[in-house]
């Protein structure tokens, strides 16, 4: 199966990254490298693009695409989570980027291609790794988790209203026999919400699949931290893109940038700053971007995604 990227806002993401031919940029989620490609057309001969995929399949498709290119820039590739992206810069003698992007979430790949376990939408085995050297899979927390846990993660990373329920459902079916497929999982999640729940909204397996795939990647867990490093590297006037497709992810995004650009953290009404904490950010996007309806046309899957940008004071 190919790995197939279709870049989400594009234009809008080069336009805010504004790039320089000799620039340093980091695609920290490069996927099948569709956000990579459009960063390499615009770096000359000592420019450097850093592409970053903690999915080994995705790094192997995203070199495959970028070899199209005749590119003289630096290309590096590197197979682990953004995460590490300090790490990373000191490993290649990085010292500072002129921007970075993140582009949040699941692939297209992954969701369509069966065997990753991602997608209600067809049977296979419950996986949902992003990285295949995560040993906890889907199949582990649906099998191992006790009903408190369950329920828990399944509210809080998938806002669903059923989450006890399901969680219920999953348990009684566990104790006659392991739930090893996505299918299974599906019929379960049918059964513990009610018919006239199911008739309106989305899928309803959408949402707790969207928190096991949460739980199984630690993506939240992460996401903070991940952007408090990537600002660290980010050179004064370096910009941070980050585009996020559901509320959770949107909701962190837009925190932290605040938390960064606002550090102070004196009580309300001090008539001066006393803590000494300065400003680290600029918020570039005051509401998020969202795609054209034209986009949407082209690429349903697009329909969610929000962009936020931030440049480092």
């Amino acid at each position: 199966m190919n790995f197939e990227h279709r870049p989400v806002l594009a234009n809008e993401c080069i336009k805010l990254l504004d790039i320089k031919p000799d620039g340093i940029y980091i695609d920290g989620t490069a996927g099948g490298g569709g956000h990579s490609a459009e960063i390499l057309k615009l770096l000359g001969a000592f420019g450097t693009l850093i592409c970053i995929d903690q999915d080994t399949e995705a790094i192997e498709a995203c070199k495959a695409r970028l070899e199209q290119f005749e590119s003289s820039a630096q290309i590096i590739f590197e197979n682990v989570n953004f995460e590490n992206i300090i790490g990373i810069c000191r490993k290649n003698s990085i010292v500072k980027a002129d921007g970075i992007l993140l582009d949040l979430g699941v692939s297209s790949y992954q969701l369509d291609n069966p065997e990753r376990g991602f997608s209600y939408m067809s049977d296979a085995p419950l996986d949902m790794r992003m990285s295949r050297s995560i040993e906890k899979d889907a199949s582990h927390i649906v099998n191992r988790y006790d009903k408190d846990k369950l329920a828990y993660i399944i509210k809080k990373y998938g806002e669903e209203k059923w989450a006890s329920r399901i969680a219920e459902f999953i348990i009684k079916e566990r104790e006659n026999k392991r739930i090893e497929m996505t299918g299974e999982l599906v019929d379960i999640i049918k059964a513990a919400i009610p018919a006239s729940a199911r008739r309106r909204g989305p899928h309803p397996a959408k949402r707790t699949f969207q928190a096991l795939r949460i739980e199984v990647n630690r993506e939240l867990e992460v996401l903070k931290q991940a952007i408090k490093n990537a600002f660290e590297i980010l050179k004064p006037g370096g910009i941070i893109c980050i585009i996020t497709f559901h509320s959770l992810e949107d909701r962190i995004v837009k925190q932290t940038f605040r938390d960064i650009e606002n550090p102070c953290s004196c009580p309300a009404g001090f008539p001066a700053c006393a803590c000494g904490k300065k400003p680290g950010a600029k918020v570039i996007t005051s509401k998020p971007i969202v795609p054209s309806k034209s986009e949407i046309g082209i690429n349903p899957r697009a329909r969610s995604a929000k962009l936020r940008a931030a440049f480092k004071v």
